[in-house]
């Protein structure tokens, strides 16, 4: 039994989709549904169980030897969220009783960090995991810090040779799109939002640069297609006996400009882009570049080649955003 939570979420449900691929049968959802569309990123999905967080651990103890996996995808994304409580309950606490339950019961853990946590950039994107490695990260928003949070806690019970699972893997995700982010609102990736703009021809809105380094458009980021990332996760799923922290990017930051020229190339269409100023509540939180550095994954093994952006945006559009059911 392999247990994905937010498993019908966006990350989660494209990993629920390849383990189903690959010939799992016992795959169990860990969400809530609520009242959108969530549900139909798992519509297509054959799924041994769907259950509620707060029901998580009783369903987790009652199957003790029966689960071998947890993907954790579940968590308070919101880079903009502000109830520190909730956020620290989900992202923090919730994460470590998983790993608590899986170090006891022997199940291998692999959950999703974030490049958040890297905040603005300046002491690098090297993915040390170590204790003195994780100190002088300083993450810029209230999602970020819960996520640096916990994994400096795995670094800490790491060195302290405390109880682990038999495998763990976080992941400092980059910036993700793809198919089954519909319900994320605000959070979807620019190239959806980019999208929809197009496709009701609308101007392309970028934010304007408040640095004199950065042209306007030219904030830069380490976009990663979810096909990616979730054959990377298949990849250590593959291989227990590789643990630790790891960035998750393609290694190749690219402006939002070049972003919107590729969905524009994609639908056909004549880039026509505005800018706007990055809103005050956000210029001293906002990233202008993100690129993961790629050595230690390339280290373990992974040999794992990105699909370039215009490659991946292009499929993006044509075999999901432009057809009648986007949904994977």
């Amino acid at each position: 039994m392999i247990v994905v939570t937010g498993g019908a979420g966006f990350i989660g449900s494209n990993v629920v989709a390849a383990l189903e691929a690959r010939g799992e049968t016992g795959i169990v959802v860990c969400d809530t549904l609520g009242e959108g569309n969530k549900w139909r990123n798992v519509a297509k999905r054959e799924l041994a169980g769907i259950v509620a967080p707060d029901s998580l651990f009783g369903f987790l103890e009652e199957r003790r030897g029966a689960v071998d996996a947890v993907f954790h995808m579940g968590a308070v994304s919101s880079t903009t969220a502000t109830d520190a409580d909730l956020v620290v309950a989900n992202n923090f606490g919730f994460s470590l009783g998983l790993w608590e339950w899986c170090a006891r019961a022997g199940a291998r853990l692999i959950y999703a960090s974030s490049a958040a946590t890297y905040g603005d950039g300046a002491a690098g994107f090297d993915d040390d995991g170590s204790v003195d490695g994780l100190r002088g990260l300083r993450p810029l928003n209230l999602y970020g810090w819960s996520k640096h949070l916990f994994d400096r806690r795995v670094a800490r019970l790491s060195a302290e040779g405390g109880p682990a699972p038999p495998q763990w893997v976080g992941l400092k995700f980059f910036n993700v799109f793809g198919p089954n982010e519909y319900h994320k609102g605000p959070m979807r990736s620019v190239a959806h939002q980019i999208y929809e703009r197009v496709a009701a021809g609308d101007p392309v809105r970028l934010f304007r640069s408040h640095r004199p380094d950065y042209e306007d458009g030219g904030q830069k980021r380490d976009f990663i297609p979810v096909d990616d990332c979730v054959e990377v996760m298949m990849w250590f799923h593959d291989r227990p006996d590789v643990s630790g922290l790891f960035n998750l990017g393609t290694g190749t930051a690219r402006s939002f400009s070049d972003l919107a020229q590729a969905v524009c190339a994609a639908m056909d269409a004549e880039p026509r882009i505005e800018f706007v100023d990055t809103p005050a509540r956000l210029r001293d939180r906002y990233q202008y570049f993100t690129e993961a550095r790629m050595e230690k994954l390339r280290a373990a093994g992974c040999g794992r080649r990105f699909r370039p952006l215009e490659d991946a945006v292009a499929s993006y559009v044509r075999d999901y955003l432009v057809e009648s059911d986007p949904y994977r």
